[in-house]
């Protein structure tokens, strides 16, 4: 338990910013929230959603494709 202390208050692990709020990977330790995971989790952030957060996933869209059916009649006609 000891050992997990002094490896977050070294200073190499960064403490966790709001996005990270509400994810599994949070580790408190001497008051200060960490993630496990990664290092430095405001950079992981930067881009969008972080790729090891457990609470958030990322919205796909799928968008639908409209056919014109006189074209799909005359290419399954080719066939």
């Amino acid at each position: 338990m000891q050992e997990a202390a002094l490896k977050y208050s070294n200073g190499e692990f960064k403490p966790v910013v709001e996005q990270c709020d509400g994810c599994e990977r949070i580790v408190e330790e001497s008051g200060t929230n960490y993630c496990k995971t990664f290092l430095n989790p405001a950079s992981k952030w930067k881009l969008g959603i972080c790729n090891f957060a457990t609470h958030q996933k990322p919205e796909i869209v799928v968008a639908k494709v409209r056919v014109n059916p006189l074209k799909a009649a005359k290419r399954a006609s080719k066939k």
